[in-house]
């Protein structure tokens, strides 16, 4: 069996192991994403019943938190299918998100004898993560025009856990601590990096790609980075216009002239690079270490289209 379906069967006995209905038919109308986390681990430290452990401990950590993102969103859609709070209400989504985030947390401690740093590592990601999601909060309430402060809530919000993940599976590969460190670092520009391009793609891609309308993340109270770096290109007159469609339904005329304003720009652009800057100093971090599937990984990332 393929290692991406062995950790989706030890999901589902996870979650069979509560005996809940409920639970289980709730779980049915999430939505499978790309596993870059369970890809990650199982490059990094092979296909074992250790990794398949800690690729579905990780996996229900990720449906966690998008379960309470779209709530807090108030996303209605989730890789183009109605989110779990579009069809349950906010109060399910939630609650099963709290179910996935304690069962991953209950089968976590399995690792605690053997390799007893692992538990750590990805709680202390957690917290991290949601640490960040209450930056994200906050920096929604206001149009931002720091990219110090967005680019340090996205490494916690996005890139913790991925950090954490490579971390993670190094420490299970019995790579050396300085080894480790190599693929943590990875994973943390892997992350950051990942974000970036989900802001460019918000706005370069078209509505069937994304499974959502384009520009949704402004609208949603999002001022990412490509929002960023063209408001400090824009003149005075037009910086107030950007800033009065922010967080509103944004009219036709409103989006053409957004669109606009970043063909004009070099907002995209220094987003991608910094980006693949990123990219390129992730994967120097592991030159040494023999992983052509990381390498590749990463300039996937980076190079996708969704």
């Amino acid at each position: 069996m393929e290692a991406l379906e062995q950790i989706k069967e030890r999901i589902q006995s996870f979650l069979e192991a509560l005996d809940s209905p409920l639970t289980l038919e709730l779980s049915k109308h999430l939505q499978s994403g790309k596993m870059l986390r369970s890809k990650l681990v199982l490059n990094i430290a092979g296909v074992s019943e250790e990794s398949i452990l800690l690729c579905a401990v990780v996996e229900m950590i990720q449906s966690a938190s998008l379960l309470h993102d779209d709530v807090i969103d108030n996303s209605l859609m989730r890789r183009s299918k109605p989110s779990i709070n579009a069809i349950a209400g906010d109060k399910n989504a939630i609650m099963l998100g709290d179910v996935f985030y304690s069962k991953a947390f209950c089968e976590l401690v399995a690792f605690h004898k053997e390799y007893p740093q692992i538990p750590h590592i990805i709680a202390d990601s957690v917290v991290r993560l949601a640490l960040g999601e209450i930056e994200d909060v906050y920096l929604s309430q206001s149009f931002n025009t720091d990219e110090k402060k967005y680019l340090a809530m996205i490494e916690k919000k996005t890139a913790a856990l991925i950090e954490s993940t490579a971390f993670a599976a190094a420490l299970l590969a019995k790579k050396s601590p300085q080894d480790a460190k190599k693929f943590r670092n990875y994973g943390r520009n892997l992350g950051i990096a990942f974000q970036i391009i989900d802001d460019i793609l918000d706005i370069t891609a078209t509505q069937e790609k994304l499974g959502k309308p384009i520009l949704n993340d402004f609208k949603e109270g999002k001022t990412t980075l490509p929002y960023i770096y063209l408001y400090h290109s824009l003149q005075e007159q037009d910086k107030e216009r950007l800033k009065k469609s922010f967080k509103q339904e944004i009219s036709q005329d409103e989006m053409v002239w957004i669109l606009q304003q970043f063909q004009q720009s070099d907002a995209i652009k220094r987003s991608f690079r910094l980006a693949k800057n990123l990219g390129e100093a992730g994967m120097q971090s592991i030159s040494d270490q023999s992983c052509n599937k990381l390498i590749a990984i990463m300039q996937e990332m980076i190079d996708r289209d969704f």
